[in-house]
């Protein structure tokens, strides 16, 4: 948190600011790509996020008002970049859901950076089945660990809404996993 303080300060300085933010790329850049990751489910894509994400907030930094925390602010920016790789693959390949997510799958299985076995790609196919809401928020919570206050204030909603999403996310996965056993 202290580090994070630093950083922000060294943000405003003009003389400062390309090594704040570089100290801030290695900071959350991991962290980032994991949820990325997660979301658009390949490396490539998951790098372009992460990329195309910190050059918005490059270009964006004199908008930041300190408001939040760094990491906050930066999540929500890789929250709607995956979210657009995700709407311009569906576009681009024009699949419907139930192909969308074979090809997905597939895509993981056959990227050389996935290292999970049988059982975590059946968890991926379960969560693939999410609607993007309700998987957003799974990936949050579960893989993330994130708490509902940080999300809230991420996705700009409640509490109780995110909750919600959680609990029906993780009682469809839990019916999916079962299914697929």
């Amino acid at each position: 948190m202290i580090k994070e303080e630093i950083i922000k300060r060294q943000l405003s300085n003009p003389k400062q600011r390309k090594f704040a933010f570089q100290s801030m790329v290695e900071m959350f850049q991991e962290r980032l790509y994991h949820f990325a990751r997660k979301m658009v489910l390949n490396h490539e894509d998951a790098n372009d996020v992460i990329q195309e994400s910190f050059l918005k907030a490059w270009k964006s930094l004199d908008k930041f008002r300190g408001e939040s925390s760094l990491y906050t602010w930066l999540y929500r920016i890789v929250v709607n970049e995956s979210l657009s790789v995700l709407e311009k693959n569906k576009r681009q390949f024009r699949l419907l859901a139930s192909d969308a997510e074979d090809y997905r799958i597939e895509q993981l299985k056959s990227d050389p950076y996935f290292c999970g076995g049988e059982l975590e790609l059946k968890l991926q196919r379960a969560i693939l089945k999410l609607p993007e809401k309700q998987r957003l928020v799974f990936n949050m919570k579960y893989f993330d660990e994130m708490k509902y206050e940080q999300m809230s204030e991420i996705l700009d909603t409640s509490v109780g809404a995110l909750k919600a999403s959680y609990f029906h996310a993780k009682k469809k996965i839990e019916e999916e996993m079962l299914r697929l056993m």
